[in-house]
């Protein structure tokens, strides 16, 4: 399959962040993984992106606002005509740098918070940052920058949609992304500790419902946890089919965790950005269907789902050409639903957390 146009470039500028989620999904050996590109260097790839047809640029991480250079950043972005979006935990940075990002050319906000009430969300974060977040929120709105709050749920805050939805509310948030975990990296380690009941979940679905209603002007995303559905859901749109996410150290990904992949991925600048989305064997891995195996290769839903997550079907089934276990038909299905369904061990206060470390 030749390589279709990019629309989506995921800068993932760093993996440092002040946070300890223990769901993060960043690699869990962060050290292997340095910041090698400078300002310079990330100014090129966005002018390459947008000569491959990006039109948005998120800017993530790890925490991106850690990068003494984001104003450069954000003034290349902007200035390669892409609509450039900060997805942040909202610290270290501070309201002046935000209103420099703003002036550079920032577009929208999208911000993480970890529950809706401080101590709840301090100790999923690991550390105290709860108030500097709802400072962080208040100056993006003052700035007139569109806001998203962005929720990750799990076990332990998924009875508390109806609190979240009023705190996005009140900071004048325009959506609220609750964002069931996806189990890689450090959130893998932990699923024991995070994994939801069937129980919850249905509450909570209703819970959203009934928020939706009382939200006007404020867009809810909701969608269940893949170890919950029958069908995978098509990881970032499909391999290598809309977006492109450029590692700290230059790795160019179809996924945040193709890195775990056995595969030959190629490294920005040391190849033209063009090289790496159109050549690299990696990212033509599992583009199309021409890799694809039973049930997927005879599955008339292949070109809605595009067989799934492969990393997921790594993690699980030992083989990112295998069918993703969050399907009913993946014949690694019963390994998914066993760790559903299994009694988890209670977390309580988190001491039985993996911590995401630096």
């Amino acid at each position: 399959m030749s390589a279709p146009r990019l629309w989506n470039l995921i800068a993932e500028l760093t993996y440092r962040c002040p946070l300890r989620c223990p769901y993060c999904s960043n690699p869990t050996d962060l050290r292997s993984h340095p910041d090698a590109l400078d300002a310079d260097a990330w100014s090129r790839a966005f002018a390459e992106a947008r000569a491959l047809g990006a039109v948005h640029v998120g800017l993530t991480g790890g925490e991106p606002t850690t990068r003494r250079d984001l104003v450069q950043i954000v003034r290349a972005a902007a200035a390669a005509d892409l609509h450039v979006h900060l997805v942040t935990a909202g610290l270290p940075i501070l309201p002046d740098g935000l209103g420099a990002l703003a002036r550079s050319g920032l577009g929208s906000v999208q911000l993480s918070v970890q529950d809706a009430e401080e101590a709840d969300s301090d100790r999923i974060a690991g550390t105290n940052a709860f108030a500097r977040k709802l400072v962080f929120a208040r100056a993006a709105r003052e700035l007139g920058l569109p806001l998203t709050l962005n929720v990750v749920l799990h076990r332990h805050n998924l009875g508390r949609i109806a609190a979240i939805a009023a705190l996005a509310r009140s900071l004048g948030a325009r959506r609220l992304e609750l964002a069931n975990a996806q189990y890689h990296g450090f959130a893998l380690r932990n699923r024991a500790a995070l994994l939801p009941t069937r129980e919850q979940l249905r509450a909570a679905a209703s819970d959203v419902e009934r928020e939706r209603t009382r939200s006007a002007g404020l867009e809810i995303l909701f969608v269940l946890p893949d170890y919950f559905a029958d069908r995978p859901k098509p990881c970032m749109g499909g391999w290598g089919r809309k977006a492109l996410v450029l590692a700290p150290d230059g790795r160019a990904l179809p996924c945040h965790g193709a890195s775990s992949l056995p595969l030959e991925f190629w490294r920005y600048p040391e190849r033209s950005l063009r090289q790496c989305w159109e050549d690299a064997p990696g990212m033509n891995a599992y583009r199309g269907e021409g890799w694809m195996r039973e049930p997927c290769r005879s599955c008339p839903e292949r070109a809605r789902d595009f067989g799934g997550c492969r990393c997921q079907a790594f993690a699980l089934a030992g083989e990112a050409a295998e069918a993703d276990p969050a399907c009913a038909l993946s014949p690694h299905h019963a390994l998914l639903a066993a760790a559903r369904d299994a009694d988890a061990a209670d977390a309580g206060d988190g001491p039985g957390f993996a911590w995401r470390t630096w």
